[in-house]
């Protein structure tokens, strides 16, 4: 068995060994009502320490998610460096040749030898950059030299065109200012050496690192490839474009999701709106072929939830059904058979604000550990409001930071958004990010696990 395997074996093996627990009633509601009762799913127990309702902890999902994607995370591909944008490097970038590779100008002037005044060099006419080697310079001779050029041997400095002047009748250079040995050279390797690791693997190639990759000497790159995500929304009453009518509600998650996906390092091929058509759906999940598939709604066990049946038939295995957390509480995460490297389904609620935090504890983890991204590391902040809880799982709310009054410290402190229910999304829109609030609530004060927004890392421009 390869360590890969191994690997896999461990992370599911998390989830393998726990009995199922009974639905819960009080589990939350479904994808448009916002209310209680009404969606419940068939929650797996964690060893420990289980929530009451017996879906899996908050934090353990995540941890779990994570693990998972890093175990089954695609092998490296070489890729151009116009294919490579965006993604990952799945190995460090190291120098090929110094930077730069000669001494070279840093500006339009004169390259000068020794102490001045100087003579100028008229044969040979100017040093341009591209151009072969120039002679060695004589002792008290000066040259025009264009940045980038090679400067010659024995060169001693560059003088900058506006701080020379030429006595063309005499033929003489003088200095404006006083002449620094060096000055405005760009040694060789003055930026790197032959093999000096310019970044480590995992770093995200952006515009920039393919400047710097084409610079050190590189074609192409080993990269980690973006992860595939195909997006199915459920839901006969959802409407694309118009006001809401007769029962009917505008799909918010279509938007939402696809730039949210994009944003973790996925590459999404494409969103459907398939309704409440069971057949339909798993027509789409077993011909998919993402590497994740996300779904939302249907992941309770009312008439028209079809997601776990679905998965039954396709032969799918169910790894985390329900975690203790709201909103967001009947979340799922199921491996799909095909491909080397695994694939798997993140069922999400339907209601809007629940649905945002199954993406940030299933998908997100699963898809940046995938994409062998490094994670946003998560922080503290006190909350300047008390802050209800749920009496056994975690609650994600919205909150913005805020400095505190004048009297105090000057710290930022986390303020909760009103606008926090499953099926509201005001609340996300305004938000900084999302406070972590455990079983039973917090009090003013007390420093919270606050989770960043992509938004607020700078990853939409």
């Amino acid at each position: 068995m390869s360590q890969e395997d191994r690997e896999v074996d461990e992370a599911l093996a998390l989830v393998s060994r726990a009995p199922q627990a009974a639905p819960d009633p009080a589990a939350e509601g479904g994808r448009d009502s916002g209310q209680p009762g009404q969606e419940s799913g068939r929650p797996a127990t964690p060893p420990a320490p289980p929530s009451r309702t017996g879906a899996m902890p908050w934090g353990e999902a995540r941890a779990f998610a994570e693990r998972l994607g890093g175990a089954t995370a695609p092998r490296a591909r070489r890729m151009t460096l116009a294919q490579a944008l965006g993604q990952v490097l799945a190995e460090p970038l190291d120098a090929l040749t110094d930077l730069p590779s000669f001494d070279s100008s840093a500006m339009d002037g004169w390259a000068v030898a020794g102490p001045g005044p100087w003579w100028s060099v008229e044969e040979g006419g100017q040093v341009l950059a591209g151009h072969a080697a120039p002679g060695a310079l004589p002792d008290g001779a000066a040259v025009r030299i264009a940045t980038g050029a090679r400067v010659p041997p024995d060169a001693t400095a560059v003088i900058r065109s506006e701080h020379a002047r030429l006595d063309e009748a005499r033929g003489r250079l003088y200095a404006r200012r006083e002449v620094i040995q060096g000055q405005d050279i760009r040694p060789r390797g003055q930026e790197c050496r032959t093999g000096d690791q310019l970044l480590p693997a995992g770093a995200l190639v952006t515009p920039a690192v393919l400047g710097l990759a084409a610079a050190a000497g590189y074609d192409g790159l080993s990269v980690v490839p973006r992860p595939r995500v195909e997006v199915f929304v459920l839901g006969d009453e959802l409407l694309s474009e118009g006001l809401p009518h007769d029962g009917m509600v505008r799909d918010a998650l279509g938007p939402l999701l696809d730039p949210w996906l994009r944003a973790l390092g996925a590459d999404v091929i494409g969103t459907r709106h398939l309704g409440d058509d069971a057949d339909a759906l798993h027509r789409a999940v077993t011909a998919s072929q993402a590497d994740l598939v996300v779904t939302t709604g249907g992941t309770a066990a009312g008439p028209v939830d079809h997601v776990h049946p679905i998965l039954r038939k396709a032969g799918a295995e169910l790894l985390v059904d329900s975690v203790a957390v709201r909103p967001g509480h009947p979340m799922l995460l199921a491996r799909l058979g095909g491909g080397a490297e695994g694939r798997f389904l993140v069922g999400l609620p339907g209601n809007p604000l629940a649905a945002v935090s199954g993406l940030l504890t299933l998908a997100e983890p699963l898809l940046r550990a995938r994409a062998q991204r490094s994670p946003v590391a998560s922080y503290f902040s006190p909350v300047r409001d008390d802050v209800n809880g749920h009496p056994h799982d975690t609650r994600l709310v919205p909150v913005v930071h805020r400095a505190r009054g004048r009297d105090a410290d000057g710290a930022e402190q986390a303020v909760p958004l009103h606008y926090n229910g499953p099926a509201m999304l005001r609340g996300i829109a305004a938000a900084d990010g999302l406070a972590v609030v455990p079983p039973g609530g917090a009090r003013a004060g007390q420093e919270l696990e606050i989770l960043d927004l992509p938004w607020t890392e700078g990853r939409f421009t």
